[in-house]
C-alpha cells in the first residue's frame, strides 16, 4: 500500500514537470447536422482533429427489441478537416433484456448502422467508435460483453466507452470496460430530481467525492467531457416534474412572470401552458459556469497522468455557445496542459 502512495506521488510530480498535450474538440448532440458558421468558428479556433458525433440511441421498441432510435440525419456533409467520430448511446435497459445471441448481433447491427450514417456524413470511414452507456453492476457483464463483440466486428478501428463518475469510483462493483480507452464524463454529476438549492450538472465538491486517486490510478487511457449547457428543473409540490429546456434565465428574472425565493428558487406567480408550468411550480436553474469549468479542470489536472489527452465539450451548439467566449474555453484547455 505504501509502495502505491510513493508511485502516486511521482506520477504527480512527473506531470507537474512536463505540459500535457491537449487537443479540444466538441459533441454533436443534435438530430440533424447542418454547417453553421458559428459552430464551425469554434471547430476552427480549437484547430479541432477531431468530431464527436451522436448517430443514434439504441431502446427497446414495444416487442423489446433493441432498435435504433432518433437517428442523426446530414444534410451536410461534415468539414473534411474534421475525422469524424461516431458515438452511439445505449438505453441501460436494454442490456437487460439481451441474450448472448442478441448481443451479438446487436454489436453487428450498431456497427452496420454506423458505417452507413457515416458515409452519410461525407466520410469514407472512421478511426474511433465511442459508446455511451451508463451501465450498472447489474449489466456489467452484457455491456462487456457487447463491448467484446464490437471490437471483434471492429478490430481495426479504437474502441472508446463513455465513464461516468459513480463507475469511475466503484471500479470493483463498475469494473474496467474493455476498450482501448475512456471517456470520463465531468457533468451530471448530482441528484437532478433532490429539491433544493443545488447544481447537479456541474459540481466540484461533488466531483471530489468521485475522482482524486480514482482517477489517477484508473488503468485505461482517460479522455475528458465538460459540459456547456443550462437547464431548467422543475418541482410541483416539492417533487421532481422534470426538466423544461423552454424557460430561459431571461424568462426567470421577468418580474410578472416569476418571483425569486430565498432559496434560489423561481416561483411561478401564474399558470405558464407556454413553458409547461403550473402557478406555484418552483424552477432551479441550472448552468455550466465558466469559473466552475476552470475549478474543474484545475482539479483534474492534478490527478491526470501526463499522457495527451482530449477535452471535449458537451456540446456544439451556437445557441449555447453565446455563453462562452472562446478565449474562455481555451483558457480551460490551457488549465489541463
Amino acid at each position: 500500500m505504501r509502495y502505491k502512495y510513493i508511485l502516486f506521488f511521482i506520477i504527480l510530480l512527473t506531470a507537474c514537470q512536463q505540459k500535457r498535450e491537449v487537443s479540444t474538440s466538441f459533441y454533436y448532440w443534435k438530430t440533424v447536422y447542418k454547417q453553421n458558421k458559428v459552430e464551425n468558428q469554434y471547430l476552427n479556433q480549437f484547430h479541432s482533429k477531431k468530431f464527436y458525433v451522436r448517430i443514434m440511441d439504441v431502446d427497446l421498441d414495444i416487442n423489446l427489441k433493441a432498435v435504433p432510435v432518433a437517428p442523426i440525419n446530414f444534410t451536410d456533409s461534415i468539414p473534411k478537416n474534421l475525422e469524424i467520430v461516431p458515438v452511439v448511446f445505449i438505453v441501460n435497459e436494454v442490456l437487460k433484456t439481451q441474450s448472448d445471441a442478441q448481443i451479438e448481433q446487436l454489436a453487428y447491427n450498431i456497427l452496420a448502422f454506423v458505417k452507413s450514417k457515416v458515409l452519410q456524413s461525407g466520410r469514407k470511414d472512421f478511426e474511433e467508435l465511442q459508446i455511451d452507456c451508463d451501465w450498472t453492476a447489474t449489466t456489467r457483464t452484457k455491456y462487456f460483453e457487447l463491448l467484446k463483440k464490437l471490437k471483434q466486428f471492429n478490430k481495426t478501428r479504437l474502441l472508446s466507452s463513455t465513464l461516468r463518475l459513480h463507475q469511475l469510483k466503484n471500479q470493483e462493483k463498475s469494473g474496467i470496460p474493455p476498450v482501448d480507452k475512456v471517456l470520463l464524463m465531468c457533468y451530471n454529476m448530482g441528484n437532478l430530481r433532490q429539491y433544493g438549492k443545488q447544481n447537479s450538472i456541474l459540481d466540484v465538491p461533488e466531483l471530489k467525492k468521485y475522482a482524486g486517486e480514482n482517477l489517477g490510478f484508473y488503468p485505461m487511457d482517460i479522455d475528458v467531457a465538460l459540459p456547456l449547457f443550462s437547464w431548467s428543473v422543475v418541482f410541483r409540490n416539492k417533487q421532481y416534474a422534470g426538466i423544461s429546456k423552454r424557460v430561459s434565465v431571461s424568462d426567470l428574472k421577468k418580474s410578472a412572470l416569476f418571483s425569486l425565493q430565498k432559496d434560489g428558487l423561481y416561483l411561478a406567480k401564474t399558470d405558464l401552458p407556454a413553458f409547461g408550468l403550473s402557478r406555484n411550480d418552483e424552477v432551479r436553474y441550472e448552468e455550466s459556469k465558466v469559473e466552475d469549468l476552470k475549478k474543474t479542470a484545475e482539479y483534474l489536472s492534478s490527478y491526470l497522468s501526463e499522457k495527451p489527452i482530449n477535452l471535449i465539450y458537451y456540446h456544439l451548439d451556437k445557441n449555447l455557445l453565446k455563453n462562452y467566449e472562446i478565449t474562455q474555453l481555451e483558457e480551460i484547455a490551457n488549465i489541463l496542459r
